[in-house]
């Protein structure tokens, strides 16, 4: 298995108009994070890829080009997270077929599953896989909040090896780490990356990182560093950025800015909004002109 640490980029995929898989955009938004924003690794079939609103076959798809794609250039992560638990064990067999590194999964979610039945969705899609897993933790979404106690029930399965947390919880960050210093944590949000590194996570996993990898790397190794202030003013000028991006509609104003770099990001899934408007197109331009240059 690769090093799994460092910066990873929640990978981007490019539909057509139809909201059929773009191949030939997937793989040079791939090419474009390993080239040219020099990433880890790819976190392949999260949100940012709109996952959830896929068939079972076209995950594999993706799944499929990715490996292809990077071949074992940078780590690969293959989120097979689903409410459907069958289809996330054949999700991770097709995964760890194909060379992946590592599987993560979403807590499973809309339904009020208690903690017993989260455990046991892990165990199993392990148990069924053979490989190794990282917790996807994004209450915000989800509505599962996981504590102290039950990260340390989790890790009694040794195949769990961390947690991608994106929450704004950053005491219980803090405490997980601190409880579970041989497990890993991935910062899960972009706009706070700083504030996680600080608290000594493992790496990080982000949508923007599909064209601002360079920055976060940055951010992330001037934490290391100590150099704190240095790091400040980066995720400042970041968050400038990411707020440009929020108010401009997340996933298509990153796909418009690789779009302006050359990159056939192509459109987003419907019942997304399958492509900005001309005002948000310049709008999309004024932002890779002032920050991305």
């Amino acid at each position: 298995m690769k090093n799994l640490k460092g910066i990873i980029s929640a990978l981007l995929v490019s539909y057509n108009a139809d909201g059929s898989i773009n191949e030939k955009g997937l793989r040079e938004i791939i090419r474009y994070n390993i080239d040219k924003m020099k990433v880890d690794g790819l976190y392949v079939g999260g949100s940012t890829g709109e996952n959830f609103m896929l068939s079972t076959e076209e995950k594999k798809q993706i799944f499929r080009i990715a490996k292809d794609e990077a071949k074992d250039q940078v780590a690969l992560i293959a989120q097979v997270g689903s409410v459907n638990l069958h289809e996330s064990i054949e999700l991770g067999k097709y995964a760890t077929e194909l060379g992946y590194d590592c599987l993560s999964a979403v807590t499973p979610f809309y339904y009020k599953f208690s903690f017993a039945e989260i455990k046991n969705y892990y165990d199993t899609i392990i148990a069924e896989t053979g490989n190794n897993m990282i917790v996807y933790s994004i209450p915000f979404l989800t509505g599962v909040n996981i504590g102290v106690e039950q990260f340390g029930e989790l890790y009694k399965n040794p195949k769990i090896i961390g947690v991608k947390f994106t929450a704004g919880d950053f005491y219980l960050l803090e405490r997980v780490k601190r409880a579970y210093p041989n497990h890993l944590i991935w910062a899960g949000f972009d706009e706070m990356m700083l504030s996680a590194a600080v608290l000594g996570v493992d790496g990080a996993i982000g949508s923007t990182f599909n064209v601002n990898g360079v920055r976060a790397r940055q951010i992330f190794e001037y934490a290391q560093q100590g150099k704190i202030a240095e790091a400040r003013a980066i995720q400042h000028v970041t968050n400038d950025l990411i707020e440009g991006i929020l108010s401009n509609g997340l996933y298509l104003t990153i796909k418009e800015l690789l779009k302006l770099d050359g990159v056939d990001a192509g459109y987003c899934r419907e019942p997304m909004t399958k492509e900005l408007t001309p005002e948000k197109v310049a709008f999309a331009k004024e932002l890779k002109a002032k920050y991305l240059a």
